[in-house]
């Protein structure tokens, strides 16, 4: 067996990972975003909308002047009801409502208004949902679609009483100056209620295990990465990689500059070349694996 074995293992190992990851969708990079964007004070945020556009974090009390109540009598700012169908590619949205006021994040005497109208997927709550067939509500689906394919009512609420971490880029509006948070540089305006931790899951929650499968699958091909090029430099360090023998005297053709070992990567050069080729595409694929999952520059 040679390093090559653990090495290729490794990066099929890493490329299953990441494309386990990639399943979930927009719901990925959205945890990503989330997870690694620099957090800033309001305050700060204000400064940055006035420069070149960044993209930060902003946690603060949500604010708003006028409130509406929903049936429980809670004072909301958003609220968003999804129709959405089942299926092999996930729930996909039939219908959409929404309800919103503006509203801002407060830290102290800071405030910063949020852009709702640029709230999509980047919006993580609890949700409050009700599952069942369209046999259920064969009205609220499209005509001839299956009465056994699974429905979903799905209601997300933003409350003014809540706390809520803000990913976006502080933007000033030219027209009356109002400084507000919004979606940019490509990626979307983010909003959750709910701790980074605990938005993950709720990020997840249509395949609780699959985050699972893909956080072994990175850590087998990490290991099994490691192992295969510190093998590699092992080898090429001795001289005895790729010796096709562990009895030297059996060795034909020997390296006249060894007691009688085999050629070795010294006298193979082919293979020395071919094993850096691989160690540099697989170290490449690695530091690829590891930018992608982290989501890149964090400004």
């Amino acid at each position: 067996m040679t390093p090559l074995l653990p090495i290729v293992v490794g990066v099929l190992a890493l490329a299953l990972g990441v494309i386990i990851l990639r399943s979930f969708g927009m719901r990925f990079r959205v945890g990503q975003i989330l997870a690694v964007a620099p957090v800033v004070s309001i305050a700060e945020a204000r400064a940055l909308a006035d420069g070149p556009p960044r993209y930060v974090a902003i946690q603060g009390r949500i604010d708003a002047a006028d409130e509406f109540e929903d049936e429980a009598h809670r004072p909301l700012v958003l609220r968003r009801v999804r129709m959405q169908l089942g299926g092999r590619g996930g729930w996909r949205t039939i219908d959409e409502q929404r309800e919103a006021v503006d509203f801002e994040l407060r830290e102290g005497l800071d405030g910063i208004a949020i852009d709702h109208a640029a709230l999509d997927d980047g919006l993580v709550v609890l949700p409050r949902e009700s599952t069942g067939t369209v046999a259920d509500a064969p009205d609220r689906a499209p005509a001839g679609t299956p009465a056994s394919t699974p429905l979903r009512l799905r209601i997300d609420l933003v409350s003014s009483v809540e706390h809520a971490i803000v990913a976006g880029v502080p933007s000033s509006d030219p027209s009356d100056g109002t400084v507000r948070m919004t979606a940019g540089l490509g990626r979307p305006l983010i909003l959750t209620t709910l701790a980074r931790d605990e938005a993950m899951r709720v990020l997840a929650g249509d395949a609780p295990r699959r985050p699972f499968y893909a956080v072994v699958a990175m850590a087998v091909g990490v290991i099994s990465l490691a192992v295969g090029i510190l093998w590699a430099i092992a080898g090429a360090v001795t001289g005895s990689a790729l010796a096709a023998s562990p009895v030297p005297s059996a060795v034909v053709g020997g390296d006249p500059r060894s007691s009688g070992q085999g050629p070795g990567l010294v006298g193979d050069p082919l293979t020395a070349v071919v094993l850096v080729l691989v160690i540099g595409i697989g170290a490449a694929l690695a530091t690829v694996a590891y930018v992608r999952m982290t989501g890149g520059r964090r400004t």
